[in-house]
């Protein structure tokens, strides 16, 4: 799927927190898809991020303003609501199914009392090998599209239209190959 992708510049940082089970499913995944289309990123493998030494240096950097994708009530939505800082963005993103991504956050002293950034979207997601657990469940790749089109709206990034959506390219390849494949498997057995 590299040949797919096409990393962009953006000015706000992307940092994606990984749960180890993710890791180890496979090196193909949305997180890692994530981090290759964006130049300004980074991703780390871990549960708790408590004591981690480069999470705390961009959390620590009185240049930063530090913001975690995950909903809730008190969540900013970058629907409605704008992004006030001059100060550069980190935006956190976990990678991880949500029952997990809930003990990330609970247990990462230093990430849960992030001011919580969030988005409103009747997109459904194009993961169609994979049963998502709720309608409005978007992939990573997916969700950082639309927070990369809602930053761009906000006039926070100047991002093309093209490599917009060219962003989740990488993602759709994969779902349609594995589609293929399993396509491919059905007609087998009924030539048998």
């Amino acid at each position: 799927m590299c040949e797919y992708i096409n990393p962009i510049d953006t000015k706000t940082k992307f940092v994606i927190l990984m749960h180890p089970k993710e890791y180890r499913k496979t090196k193909n995944g949305t997180g890692h898809f994530t981090n290759k289309s964006l130049n300004n990123s980074e991703i780390y493998i871990g549960i708790d991020f408590t004591k981690h030494k480069k999470i705390n240096q961009l959390l620590d950097n009185k240049n930063n303003e530090c913001f975690i994708l995950y909903p809730g009530n008190e969540s900013i939505k970058l629907n409605s609501q704008k992004l006030q800082t001059n100060k550069n963005i980190v935006l956190f993103i976990i990678d991880s199914t949500w029952a997990c991504s809930k003990k990330m956050l609970r247990v990462s002293e230093n990430l849960k009392n992030l001011k919580k950034v969030s988005f409103e979207s009747d997109r459904l997601s194009n993961f169609r090998i994979k049963a998502q657990p709720k309608d409005y469940c978007l992939s990573t790749i997916e969700s950082t599209q639309f927070i990369l089109e809602l930053l761009n709206n906000q006039n926070i990034e100047n991002i093309d239209e093209k490599s917009l959506n060219d962003f989740t390219r990488p993602f759709n390849k994969m779902v349609e190959y594995q589609i293929n494949c399993i396509e491919k498997t059905k007609d087998m057995r009924y030539k048998e």
